[in-house]
């Protein structure tokens, strides 16, 4: 499933070519969707946001497009005159004047208003997304030390989108890795300087892997390897998906383990469980 910074840069994507534009022709898949076409042509895209792994498309008439790509929703966007040749279902499609954005795959789309958005059951229990709201360290230490997020492991916290929307597995195992912390601790149990920079990593990872495409490993690690020719797959990560690969801070081999029914992947020696 994508992350936030993949979503985001998805609705930069779709931004740059439906913002400030009126839409000529609108298709909806769902049936339950089909009354609200006829009241979408016409409109003009005024924002597309991303809110942790949630894209909303709003309308200058206060109404908001709402999609969750979930495993293997996608949105592609193509000139106006071209058809998409996939077997993948399509769900939406947004035609303006010379461009037509599709959505294929997704099953979780839905229309509101600006009004109503707090009602939505998914995004009315996220936290604030990094990528599109304004958060600063403070905030997430703050957040690390908020009464019911303060006793809760690290390894399932980071996950929890009501902490903060947008962290899934690969960032999840990058931002203990830097914060050389195991999943183990808890921000209650960890030092001021540990919350501290806890948060700092979290904010800068999950900058860089939207910056760079999903890439969040250190460029001291990645560029030799770049410059050698190695695969995106064998330098993207400085520990996610690589299992008994050598640590690129001490050489120890990572490991892979399970938490919270998810593959989480550390280094034993820079990253020490609680004792």
């Amino acid at each position: 499933m994508p992350e936030g910074p993949e979503i985001r840069r998805t609705a930069d994507r779709l931004g740059r070519v439906l913002k400030g534009r009126q839409i000529d022709s609108v298709w909806l898949a769902f049936e339950s969707l089909r009354p609200f076409e006829q009241s979408l042509i016409g409109r003009t895209v005024v924002s597309v946001d991303s809110w942790g792994k949630a894209l909303l498309i709003r309308f200058d008439d206060e109404s908001v497009l709402y999609s969750h790509n979930q495993l293997y929703g996608v949105w592609r966007i193509m000139r106006r005159e071209r058809h998409p040749t996939t077997r993948r279902s399509p769900r939406v499609r947004l035609t303006t004047s010379s461009h037509s954005a599709w959505l294929f795959s997704a099953s979780d789309v839905s229309l509101w208003s600006v009004g109503t958005l707090d009602q939505h059951p998914f995004l009315s229990r996220l936290g604030p997304d990094p990528l599109t709201h304004t958060v600063t360290e403070q905030d997430v230490v703050d957040r690390l030390e908020a009464l019911h997020f303060a006793r809760r492991r690290l390894g399932s916290l980071l996950l929890d989108q009501g902490f903060l929307a947008g962290v899934g597995n690969y960032l999840r195992s990058e931002i203990l890795f830097f914060s050389a912390l195991a999943p183990e601790w808890r921000p209650c149990d960890l030092s001021v300087e540990q919350r501290q920079g806890l948060a700092a990593w979290t904010l800068t990872l999950i900058q860089r892997a939207y910056r760079l495409a999903g890439v969040t490993n250190d460029a001291q690690w990645r560029q030799p390897l770049i410059d050698q020719g190695w695969p995106r797959c064998r330098w993207r990560h400085a520990v996610f998906n690589r299992e008994q690969a050598p640590c690129f801070a001490c050489g120890t081999p990572i490991v892979r383990q399970s938490v919270a029914s998810r593959r989480l992947y550390r280094c034993p020696s820079c990253q020490p469980v609680p004792t």
